[in-house]
C-alpha cells in the first residue's frame, strides 16, 4: 500500500477520526519519555485545564493567535 493511497482512505474519514489518526502517526514519531517526565506534564495540564474551567484564566481566539503568528509573514 502507497502513501497516497493510505491518505486517499485516510481522507475519506470524517474529522474526528482523521484528527485521531493524525495524533496516533504524530505519537509514533516522538522518541518514549520518561514516567517522571510524563507525570509532570500531566500535572501541569490538570492544573492548566482547572485554571481554565474555573475561570481563573481565559483562551485566546485561534483567529487572534493565527494572526499573531503570520504577523509578517503573509
Amino acid at each position: 500500500m502507497t502513501v497516497n493511497h493510505l491518505l486517499e482512505q485516510a481522507l475519506t474519514l470524517d474529522e474526528a477520526d482523521r484528527a485521531t489518526l493524525a495524533g496516533a502517526l504524530l505519537e509514533s514519531l516522538e522518541p518514549p519519555t520518561e514516567p517522571d517526565l510524563e507525570l509532570a506534564w500531566d500535572a501541569v495540564i490538570q492544573r492548566r485545564l482547572h485554571e481554565v474551567e474555573s475561570g481563573a484564566v481565559e483562551g485566546i481566539p485561534w483567529s487572534k493567535v493565527r494572526k499573531q503568528l503570520f504577523r509578517g509573514l503573509e
